[in-house]
């Protein structure tokens, strides 16, 4: 019997060593591939880059997974405990498995056999991020050793802490959101730190399935789960009973946040700048590199912007009349359903849609489009409202195959089922509106660093996302003159010399051009002060001749209207084309002394790791960063920007601008009461219609235009369109700053002159103006014309056919 015994338990021995070298065999095949846990040491994770206004405020996010990573220190205890109790309250004892859960989960799995049922995990935190980090989701049982080893490796190379930071920022919560810090602004805009107990308790219970537990789709299954982790945290002791139960008694109160732009009014802004991030440094970086963007952005600035052009689009558009509804629906039934799928303009919250359920001789009754709810739902409400006929106003002029005609009745206009736009203007009143055909943009920069301040793209980024004030390619008509005229100012001429303003035909090759002034009437000789108030393309024309267009060309590319302008005598009135952003940034010379600025959306870029890796201001300082004070002197800036103009020229040309203001074509802007200089624009058949201006501190430009080149009207000029909107910006943006004057150079004379001769005036002269001359230079001596001498007829010299088709279609600017 002993003999036997012991046969039998050398036979158990002998397969038992088989079995273990089996199993032996087996974990070190599973262990000859399994990845390199060190790869923890390195993780950085795809995070969130945020894009920031000057002041802080947040612009936008832009994430291929939203994610913010959060050292472990920054994770507040009760969300930890949160974690810990749903997914492994024995996360800082077991050696990266939990045995009792294993056991535990072996057993379930195996009553369930047979069942269906999907098999039950007893994953640690330690075994999670082994799956999540380094292995695959496949529901084997290789996959699950190699899980364990790798949590037991992972276990001993890094602390407790360390597994957990990986952990919660690295799993995937629902609604695009990755990482603790993510997921709580996603559900509840909310930083970590703010979470109740209920709200930490939602995002710990949704790491087991975020689909399972939608806040919307499936509300009760997830309360019921937020439930059992508030339990959980309550019977290991996070959280005491009293607390628990008022956590249970919360509802979700899920609010997600909101993606693509946050900050209103900002959006053509925000999406320049992210056209450069990615230029300069990749999609990637923006998506995954987690960069912390601040741009020179300036939100009460931008909203000011917005407003005033929005205004001057309105103003124009609404004069041309109604062009027909958005669309049509049919009324039948709840019209709320129907009116809820037309798109309306995220960007214009002031308009709603509505459609038309009545119409008669005394008006419209209208339906409000019903809001959605946040869980996407339509809100059950269907307000209803009417427009007496009087209150239609401008839409009463509607029109009707490209005419404008005078309705008789608001059935002429509108039928039932139309949708379109309203706006609220009082208590109760209620007014139509619709969307601009015409286009338009604006900038406003500071002319001392270049920075962009305000940018406005178009009426609506909803409705269009071209930028007009960096994408459209216009022809800068007489706003190109300034330009010129500085060119001259620097090169001998005085603000008082003497131009014939008279007809003029000029020959190149085949080519005949007889440019005009705007209305056709001509001055005779005039001074350059007077060509620039009155805008005279004669005499504009004229002079370029007389210097020359290579050197007027050299000028606009030194300003950087254009990267390469051909020295043609028709791109003296401005027929070339740029952009709204050049054209401000050259006028930024003028009101920086003749300096050259860059313009920049960009003020700062700092990596995750807060390096910053790029600076818009790139002045030295070296005694700004001195260990301490030995009487020495305040450290100064070293001004590195590029001197392209005189700055004496750029006073002078200034104050000719200043009286273009006060007695030319933009005096409406006269009315501000402050030192302000700047010039109109108005091309042929005015197609395009420009202000830009400028205080010593700050340069705004604006442009309208059909986005195809088409004549906006008779009389469409930038004195009429473009500079009440400039007036408009202006009259708000500096409301609480005090009048700043534009500075004289020292050493420059102030003579006063004959407004019509240039010549010196004597004591009680008529028609007198202080004018100013650079050292060595002075009114003339004797009264001589520039460009008299030519007569009616001028000999050009041959140009590129490009060139000849700018001038045989009435090339630049007139007003």
């Amino acid at each position: 019997m002993i003999r036997l015994i012991g046969y039998f338990f050398g036979v158990a021995i002998m397969l038992g060593l088989v079995v273990a070298g089996g199993v032996a065999l087996y974990i070190s095949q599973l262990t000859n591939d399994l990845p390199d846990y060190e790869v923890l040491a390195r993780y950085e994770p795809a995070v969130t880059s945020r894009v920031h206004a000057s002041d802080g405020e947040l612009m936008a996010e832009f994430a291929k997974e939203r994610r913010l990573f959060l050292p472990i220190q920054a994770i507040p205890d009760r969300v930890k405990a949160a974690f810990l109790s749903a997914e492994d309250k024995n996360f800082y004892t077991h050696p990266g498995i939990d045995v009792t859960g294993l056991v535990r989960a072996v057993v379930t799995n195996l009553q369930n056999v047979g069942s269906g049922r999907r098999p039950v995990g007893a994953s640690t935190i330690t075994q999670q991020v082994a799956k999540n980090f380094l292995l695959t989701s496949d529901q084997t049982y290789d996959r699950k050793i190699r899980e364990m080893i790798l949590a037991f490796r992972i276990e001993q190379a890094y602390s407790k802490d360390r597994i957990l930071e990986l952990y919660l920022n690295e799993i995937f919560f629902g609604l695009g959101s990755y990482g603790i810090a993510g997921a709580a602004l996603a559900y509840f805009d909310k930083s970590v730190n703010e979470l109740t107990i209920a709200e930490a308790a939602y995002l710990a219970a949704l790491p087991k399935g975020p689909s399972n537990y939608h806040p919307f789709r499936h509300t009760e299954r997830a309360i019921e789960r937020r439930n059992w982790v508030v339990d959980q945290m309550v019977e290991n002791g996070y959280v005491d009973a009293a607390e628990g139960a008022k956590a249970k008694e919360t509802g979700l109160n899920v609010n997600p946040r909101r993606r693509g732009s946050n900050l209103f009014a900002g959006e053509y802004f925000t999406e320049e700048v992210r056209r450069e991030i990615i230029q300069r440094y990749g999609e990637d970086a923006l998506y995954a590199g987690g960069l912390s963007i601040r741009t020179t952005l300036d939100p009460k600035l931008q909203m000011m912007a917005r407003t005033a052009l929005q205004h001057g689009l309105i103003r124009f558009d609404t004069l041309r009349g109604f062009r027909g509804p958005v669309t049509t629906i049919a009324t039948d039934g709840d019209w709320g359903v129907a009116l809820a799928e037309v798109p309306a303009l995220s960007d214009v919250p002031e308009w709603t849609l509505a459609v038309v359920l009545e119409v008669g001789a005394k008006g419209l009754e209208l339906g409000l489009q019903p809001q959605r709810e946040v869980s996407g739902e339509l809100a059950p409400e269907r307000r209803t409202i009417s427009i007496a006929t009087a209150e239609m106003g401008w839409a009463m002029r509607h029109v009707v195959d490209g005419k404008l005609l005078k309705a008789k009745s608001p059935s002429d206009v509108l039928d039932v089922g139309d949708v379109v736009y309203v706006e609220k203007t009082g208590d109760d009143g209620w007014i139509l509106r619709q969307v601009p055909k015409v286009g338009g943009g604006m900038v406003a920069m500071d002319p001392h660093t270049g920075r962009v301040l305000a940018m406005v793209g178009g009426f609506s980024f909803a409705a269009s996302e071209f930028n007009r004030a960096t994408q459209a390619m216009r022809q800068p008509g007489s706003s190109f003159k300034p330009i010129l005229y500085a060119a001259a100012l620097d090169n001998g001429y005085t603000p008082a010399s003497v131009v014939l303003d008279g007809p003029i035909t000029i020959t190149i090759g085949n080519e005949v051009w007889s440019p005009k002034n705007y209305g056709g009437q001509a001055a005779g000789p005039s001074t350059l002060r007077a060509g620039i108030e009155r805008s005279r393309n004669l005499m504009t024309v004229r002079l370029a001749n007389d210097m020359g267009m290579p050197l007027v060309a050299e000028y606009a590319e030194r300003f950087g209207v254009y990267d390469r302008m051909p020295p043609h005598i028709a791109m003296s009135l401005g027929s070339g084309e740029t952009t709204v952003m050049r054209m401000v940034s050259a006028y930024s010379v003028f009101a920086n002394g003749g300096k050259s600025i860059k313009p920049s959306l960009i003020d700062r870029i700092q990596d995750r790791y807060g390096k910053t890796v790029y600076k818009h201001d790139d002045r030295g300082c070296e005694g700004c960063n001195a260990a301490e004070w030995r009487g020495q002197g305040e450290p100064e800036l070293i001004d590195t920007a590029e001197q392209v103009l005189d700055p004496m020229t750029a006073y002078q040309i200034t104050s000719m601008m200043q009286g273009v203001v006060q007695r030319g074509t933009a005096t409406t802007i006269a009315e501000l009461g402050r030192p302000i200089a700047g010039k109109t624009g108005t091309t042929n058949d005015e197609k395009d219609a420009w202000f830009i201006g400028f205080t010593p501190d700050i340069v705004v430009g604006v442009y309208l235009g059909y986005d195809q080149p088409s004549p906006m009207g008779k009389g469409s000029t930038g004195g009429g369109l473009a500079a009440p909107i400039f007036k408009e910006f202006m009259a708000e943006a500096l409301k609480d700053m005090r009048p700043v004057d534009f500075q004289i150079p020292q050493g420059m004379k102030l003579i006063p002159i004959n407004r019509q001769t240039g010549m010196q005036a004597y004591e009680g002269e008529a028609g007198v103006i202080m004018e100013a001359f650079k050292p060595g230079t002075g009114p003339a001596d004797s009264y001589s014309i520039i460009g008299g001498e030519f007569g009616d007829s001028v000999e050009g010299a041959a140009i590129s056919p490009s060139a000849s088709r700018a001038i045989s279609t009435g090339g630049g600017g007139l007003y």
